[in-house]
């Protein structure tokens, strides 16, 4: 028999489903404690979980012989990925059951901050009757700005257009899903042009150091006095300081957040602000999404732990050990570049290309190629992207990679070389493994440049010069901060260069914009790679 236990409040048909098979036992015991999880979870095979249970590396420290986890909903911030990947658990959740639903609740927000929902029912049941004070205003042919252009992005474009004709102005800082033109986005690749021409902007991207405080108090300098911002993302893409000042200083007509950077908030300081909307975290309450991701939860746990097919796999086993050694060594490289690039190459990805050449190009490259797109794209994504889910969420975004073999060497004895080309940029890097073991960047944009890529890395395309690397260095040492190996490479015949260096720790946004400020950086970048 196979022992599921469920420890969160999961739809009746989810454990329906369980008690329906024949060779699966279930075991419900909600609201307990980390203490006692971790007593009882190796006598189960499978765990189903929403938000409120933590499967930390104290749970984990014993798992007997539970091999899996799956969540009903999308976010996993309450599982120690890592640990359960150590342990050798499968970590699952279940992405596409809210996106009907989250997107419905935006739609509702906007349309209750339109007509004064909220306010004139208040005012109404305490007996006043009050119409021209809560005159509200109509979405049709008003510009809706939609920030983040995933499943959820898309839904609530859809129903924009679609239901209320509205004219969406669509932002994606990945790229932009093929599907978008159809149904009428108009695509953008500058921010500005949202914050400067909608009526309404909601965020659906995850929260990460790109995507914090998106939109704040500049931000909101920019945009019209008649605005109206809408969160039911993530707590803190919306600067939540910042439309606290705005609302107070009526810089935009109303706000509605669903999601906050502590649930539950600290305080109750939007209730002061009729033209505020606040909810808790409902995007996914409805009856219907708490089903369909019950269910799903319940079978992909299930086809798991019969050995069938893993479908939202969250962690991927190691292919180490699967593959040869030095192709390992190459996906760790690739997936390496690929963080590097997805910071040096911004806008919408247009095309993708990785080209391998010399001995490399003989042997199996699957992983390779897709722990070059995980690195790519992880940072656009709230999931931890694996082999399993990142070919699924590239095709989503329109998003292929080309690949090419040439066993002819070039340089060296084996090389991985990848380009993206955006809507601003083209960019290309490659790199080798020396002795199949060090890893090497050896050229950027056709600049010869050899560093290690790991830890911080701080990337500057400069104008060419005497004492670049004196100033760089002395800037860099004034911060507190070494470098641990640098790459330079020039292009005499432009007057241009590039400069790579590895660092001792991550430089903060003072360090960056000091050295930006040196007269001779055209562009810099930085990133962390391990």
């Amino acid at each position: 028999m196979i022992k599921v236990l469920i420890t969160d409040k999961l739809a009746k048909e989810g454990i329906d489903l369980l008690e329906s098979m024949k060779d699966v036992e279930v075991v419900v015991k909600t609201g307990i404690s980390e203490d006692e999880l971790a007593q009882i979870i190796g006598e189960h095979d499978g765990l189903i979980i929403r938000s409120a249970t933590k499967v930390t590396a104290k749970v984990l420290a014993n798992p007997g012989k539970f091999k899996a986890v799956a969540r009903a909903g999308v976010g996993i911030d309450n599982v120690d990925v890592k640990e359960a990947t150590r342990k050798g658990i499968l970590v699952m959740n279940t992405p596409g059951g809210n996106t009907l639903s989250a997107a419905e609740h935006t739609m509702a927000l906007m349309l209750a901050m339109s007509r004064h929902v909220v306010p004139a029912c208040d005012s109404l049941k305490s007996g006043a009757w009050d119409r021209k004070k809560y005159e509200g205003s109509q979405l049709n042919n008003k510009v809706l700005g939609v920030i983040g252009l995933g499943r959820i992005g898309m839904a609530v474009a859809k129903m924009a257009a679609a239901g209320f004709n509205m004219k969406v102005l669509g932002y994606d800082p990945l790229a932009v899903p093929p599907e978008a033109d159809k149904i009428g986005v108009e695509i953008t690749d500058k921010l500005e042009r949202i914050f400067k021409e909608s009526d309404y902007i909601t965020v659906h991207v995850p929260k990460n150091e790109q995507t914090l405080n998106m939109i704040s108090t500049e931000q909101i300098k920019m945009m019209k006095p008649t605005v109206r911002l809408i969160n039911c993302a993530r707590g803190g893409i919306i600067n939540e300081d910042a439309a606290y000042t705005a609302l107070a200083e009526k810089r935009i007509a109303g706000a509605a957040l669903d999601v906050f950077l502590k649930e539950p908030p600290e305080n109750t300081r939007f209730k002061e602000f009729d033209n505020c909307l606040v909810t808790p975290h409902l995007g996914a309450s409805t009856e219907e999404a708490q089903i369909e991701v019950a269910v799903e939860a319940a079978q992909i746990l299930v086809d798991a732990l019969r050995g069938g097919p893993i479908r939202n796999a969250l962690n991927a086993p190691s292919t180490a050990g699967a593959v040869p050694p030095l192709v390992s060594k190459y996906a760790e490289l690739a997936r390496r570049i690929g963080v590097l690039l997805s910071t040096i190459a911004p806008g919408h990805i247009k095309q993708v290309q990785v080209e391998y050449r010399g001995a490399i190009a003989e042997m199996p490259l699957q992983a390779v190629t897709l722990n070059f797109a995980i690195g790519l794209l992880q940072k656009h994504f709230d999931m931890p992207l694996n082999m399993v889910n990142t070919p699924v969420l590239a095709k989503e975004r329109g998003i292929s990679i080309d690949e090419t073999k040439n066993p002819t060497p070039k340089d060296v004895a084996s090389s991985f070389s990848a380009k993206v080309v955006t809507d601003t940029i083209t960019r290309t890097v490659t790199g080798s493994v020396f002795g199949e073991r060090l890893l090497r960047i050896i050229e950027i944009d056709g600049f010869s440049a050899e560093m290690t890529p790991q830890g911080a890395v701080v990337v500057i395309f400069n104008e060419d010069r005497p004492g670049v690397i004196g100033h760089v260095g002395t800037l860099l040492g004034k911060h507190k901060i070494n470098i641990c190996t640098m790459g330079v490479g020039q292009k005499l015949d432009q007057q241009k260069a590039v400069l790579v260096v590895s660092l001792d720790k991550t430089p903060d946004e003072e360090t960056i914009e000091d050295l930006r400020k040196l007269d001779f950086v055209n562009e810099i970048f930085s990133c962390k790679l391990d």
